[in-house]
C-alpha cells in the first residue's frame, strides 16, 4: 500500500493501546487526537533496523519472553516475544477476547465503526463466519486462481520491460499483484482496483489522525456494501458470489462486507510488502536467486524462510484478558492487554540456531508469520501461491536486476504494523 513512512507508523497498535489508555481519562468518549502520546518505548515491537527487528527486542526476549509494556495511568499491557509463549497466547480460545468493542468506549460508535470480519470477532460469531469462509480458501478453490495469478504477474513484468529507466518495484510489481488477485478472488471489477487500494491504505494513515482512520473503515464498508448488494442481485463466481449462492440465508450484507474488507486489508498490504522486501533480499543474496529458479522444493524453502525472517505483520491482534490466568509462569489479570510480537517470536533461538540470519537452505521452521490459533490468517495459502509464482518469474525475466540507488537510501516504514519499504527503485538490465 502506498502510504508515507509515518502514515503506517502507529495505526492499529496505537489505536488499540491508545484507546484503552485514554478511555481511562475521559467520561464522554475518546479523544483520538491524543493517541500519539503513547510512550515511544511501548512501540519497540514495531521498530526495525533495515530488515531486522531492533536488537532491544532480542534482549527483551532473552530476559523475559513475556514482559510489561510501559503504559501510563495504570493500564497493564504485556509484550510476548518468545515463540512458545506467543503460541500459548494465540492458541488460547477461552480467557481472551479480540472483539472490536474492547476498543471503543461508545457503544454506538463500536457498532458503526466495527469493520467486521474475523480479526475483531470472538466465538461463536468468529466460529460461524470462519466456517463459512474456510471452504473458499481450500487449495482446490484458490487453485482456480493460479492461471490468473500467473497472467497478472506476466502483465506486470511486460509493463516493467517497456520502461526506459529505473522502475519502482513496489509500485509496478509488488502492489498490483495482490491487488488484482484480490479483485479476482472477491469478484470485484478490474476497474475498481484503484479504489480498493485507496480504501485499504487510508485506514493506516495516522497523518490524518486515528479518527480519520476509523472513518476510512466506515467508507470502505459502505463501498463494499454496494458491491455486496450487486452480488446479492446477481451472484458471480468470486468469493462473494459463492458465499451468497451457498450461504445466502446464513449471512447478512454487513457480515459479507466485513469479510470482504478483511480479505482486502489482510491480503493486499501484507503480500505487497512481502513481494517488495523479498525482492530486496534476492538482490542482496544472489545465491538465493539461483535457488528460486530451481526445483519447487527450493522455492518452497526460500518462501518459508522469507516469511519467517521478514515477518511483515509484526504483531498479532491485541488480546484482552477476560479472566485471571497464568501464561508461562506470568500472572495476567482480567482486563490486561496482551500483544504478541510475531517478528520477535520468529527470531527465537528455540526454533534453531542463528535465527537472526536469513538462511533459505534450512528446513522450514514452524513460524508464526501468519499468526496461530483461531485467528491464523485464512488466506495463508493464497499468499504462498502468489509468492511462489512471483519470485521465480521476476528473476527469470530480469536476471541482471539491481538496485538503482545506494541501499542506505532506501526508506523503510518507521514503526509499522505491516513492515515494508516505501519505494524500491531498480534497474532491470
Amino acid at each position: 500500500m502506498v502510504i508515507p513512512d509515518f502514515g503506517r507508523a502507529r495505526a492499529r497498535v496505537i489505536a488499540w493501546l491508545g484507546r484503552r489508555y485514554f478511555a481511562r481519562t475521559q467520561k464522554h468518549g475518546l479523544d483520538l487526537s491524543k493517541i500519539s502520546l503513547i510512550p515511544d518505548e511501548a512501540l519497540m515491537a514495531l521498530k526495525r533496523d533495515g530488515l531486522d527487528p531492533v536488537p532491544e527486542l532480542a534482549r527483551v526476549r532473552a530476559d523475559q519472553p513475556i514482559s510489561t509494556l510501559p503504559l501510563p495511568l495504570g493500564v497493564t499491557a504485556w509484550l510476548v516475544t518468545g515463540h512458545d509463549e506467543a503460541k500459548a497466547v494465540l492458541s488460547k480460545v477461552s480467557g481472551f477476547s479480540s472483539d472490536f468493542t474492547n476498543l471503543m468506549r461508545d457503544g454506538k460508535a463500536a457498532v458503526e465503526q466495527n469493520p467486521g470480519g474475523l480479526g475483531f470477532a470472538d466465538p461463536p460469531v468468529h466460529t460461524r463466519l470462519r466456517r463459512l469462509l474456510t471452504p473458499e480458501f481450500t487449495m482446490r478453490r484458490i487453485g482456480r486462481l493460479a492461471p490468473r495469478i500467473d497472467a497478472i504477474i506476466t502483465e506486470q513484468l511486460d509493463t516493467m520491460e517497456k520502461s526506459t529507466g529505473p522502475v519502482d518495484l513496489w509500485q509496478e510489481f509488488a502492489l498490483p499483484i495482490p491487488s488484482l488477485t484480490i479483485c479476482e478472488l472477491l469478484g470485484v471489477p478490474y476497474e475498481d482496483r484503484a479504489e480498493f487500494q485507496r480504501l485499504s491504505t487510508a485506514r493506516f494513515d495516522l497523518f490524518a489522525g486515528a479518527s480519520a482512520s476509523l472513518g476510512a473503515i466506515s467508507e470502505s464498508l459502505t463501498y463494499l456494501l454496494g458491491i455486496v448488494e450487486k452480488q446479492r442481485r446477481d451472484p458471480g463466481d468470486g468469493l462473494l458470489g459463492m458465499l451468497i449462492k451457498e450461504h445466502g440465508d446464513e449471512i447478512d450484507d454487513r457480515e459479507l462486507a466485513g469479510l470482504a474488507d478483511g480479505v482486502l486489508t489482510g491480503g493486499l498490504e501484507t503480500t505487497a510488502s512481502m513481494l517488495a522486501l523479498g525482492a530486496l533480499v534476492l538482490l542482496e543474496n544472489p545465491d538465493s536467486a539461483e535457488q528460486v529458479l530451481g526445483e519447487q522444493d527450493g522455492v518452497h524453502r526460500f518462501v518459508e524462510e522469507l516469511l519467517r525472517y521478514l515477518t511483515v505483520v509484526q504483531v498479532a491482534f491485541p488480546r484482552f484478558a477476560t479472566e485471571d490466568m497464568e501464561i508461562a509462569g506470568v500472572s495476567i489479570a482480567r482486563g490486561d492487554i496482551v500483544v504478541c510480537s510475531l517478528s520477535g517470536a520468529n527470531r527465537d533461538e528455540t526454533l534453531g540456531p542463528h535465527m537472526e540470519r536469513f538462511d533459505p537452505s534450512r528446513a522450514p521452521a514452524p513460524h508464526l508469520a501468519f499468526g496461530h490459533g483461531i485467528h491464523r490468517c485464512i488466506g495463508a495459502e493464497l499468499a504462498r501461491m502468489e509468492l511462489r509464482a512471483a519470485y521465480p518469474a521476476l528473476m527469470r525475466r530480469f536476471p541482471e536486476m539491481r538496485l538503482a540507488i545506494d541501499p542506505a537510501g532506501l526508506s523503510f516504514r518507521g514503526t509499522s504494523i505491516v513492515y515494508g519499504v516505501d519505494a524500491l527503485p531498480v534497474v532491470l538490465n
